[in-house]
């Protein structure tokens, strides 16, 4: 754990967080990291930082996060009209910084941006980027005069798709997958660090999945506190956190879950993933044995019932895995299923994705949510204790 400042200047800092770092560099030419993936022919270290040069140049942190509560802090010095961009590699999730403009924003439609009256070419600045769940916080401190502003904006989704959507929605993006930042116009800027942190630790529960455990990107967000992360997250009075990424395998999890557990540390690790394929024997068991590596209690949940039945064969290889291991996990399948038996979807339990080719049942509405909160309290009541 370390202390970071919020809000203050360098020389009197206004007050210090206790974070979790997940990643922190210096950037320069003594530092120059191979995690960093450029894109750019003028993109160069200097001796106090990494100059991003060129329209269109790019540069992306080669470690891939999900964590819903984190943020990137970037150390920056921008040039007089520099127009600076900061997104996942993925998705729609996308910030600016428009030094000429004064302004900085977020690429929504329509877009939400703020205007800066500070923002200049002299100063350096802490540049973070929050996420809350569907909550996206964009932050800005001027490190010479302590000045600071921040602009949110929340993710809203709609339900399910077409006749079945609840809600028009509202596109921010989850800053998928992994962070990037680039110049889309202008002169060039100057990054001094970059870091990556939450101010999460030794939780009783970490929840790793695919879609179903991040109702963050489909749930409207009147609705996202009735979801079932969220329902296990209260019941934890906070000491839970989710890291999912809709249509991921077991194999981004065991990519992105050693950029996570061994920092933020959880005394049960619980995993709901096998909907979008790749839950080999192998893939389960190296899963399993990983999170036991770091001292945490492996949770291997049976998958929710959908309209394919594909949870059927799923289920069957990850009820093994259990028993090979001697391990627990909640049956979602029997939650939401029509006689509690794992077999036939309960659709009134799932979101409508009524597309042309087919409709889709198997994102679970506040119905579904509900049972399958239900359903740990069944299955896996030591994880409340």
């Amino acid at each position: 754990m370390m202390l970071l400042s919020f809000g203050g200047s360098l020389g009197v800092l206004a007050q210090e967080i206790p974070v979790t770092a997940l990643y922190s560099r210096l950037l320069n030419k003594n530092e120059q990291c191979l995690e960093l993936v450029i894109k750019g022919d003028e993109v160069r270290y200097l001796g106090d930082g990494l100059l991003v040069a060129g329209a269109g140049s790019l540069v992306r942190l080669d470690r891939y996060y999900a964590l819903a509560s984190r943020f990137v802090r970037y150390q920056v010095r921008f040039s007089g009209d520099t127009h600076a961009v900061f997104q996942g590699d993925t998705g729609p999730f996308k910030v600016y910084i428009d030094i000429a403009n004064k302004k900085m924003g977020f690429v929504t439609d329509p877009r939400i941006e703020k205007t800066v009256d500070f923002l200049n070419a002299k100063d350096e600045y802490f540049v973070e980027i929050h996420r809350e769940y569907q909550q996206s916080i964009v932050r800005l401190v001027n490190l010479n005069t302590g000045e600071r502003a921040e602009i949110s904006a929340t993710h809203d989704g709609r339900g399910g798709h077409g006749r079945g959507a609840e809600s028009p929605g509202f596109a921010v993006g989850l800053q998928y997958d992994y962070y990037c930042f680039g110049i889309t116009s202008g002169g060039p800027m100057l990054v001094k660090q970059m870091g990556v942190y939450s101010r999460l630790r030794d939780l009783t529960l970490l929840m790793y999945g695919d879609s179903i455990t991040e109702p963050d990107g489909y749930y409207p967000s009147a609705d996202f506190r009735q979801a079932w992360t969220q329902l296990v997250i209260k019941q934890l009075d906070g000491r839970a956190a989710a890291s999912a990424r809709g249509g991921t395998t077991i194999l981004q999890i065991l990519k992105r879950i050693k950029n996570e557990l061994p920092y933020i540390k959880a005394k049960y690790v619980m995993v709901t993933i096998g909907t979008n394929g790749k839950n080999t024997e192998e893939n389960l068991s190296e899963l399993v044995e990983y999170i036991q590596s770091q001292g945490a209690i492996p949770l291997l949940n049976n998958i929710p019932a959908n309209e394919s039945g594909t949870q059927i064969p799923v289920n069957a290889m990850i009820e093994k895995v259990r028993k090979k291991y001697g391990i627990k996990g909640c049956r979602f399948d029997l939650a939401t299923s029509v006689h509690k038996d794992g077999l036939e979807v309960d659709k009134t339990a799932m979101y409508l994705e009524d597309y042309a080719h087919k409709q889709i049942y198997h994102h679970p509405n506040i119905k579904g949510a509900k049972l399958m909160f239900e359903q740990t309290l069944i299955d896996i009541p030591e994880i409340y204790k």
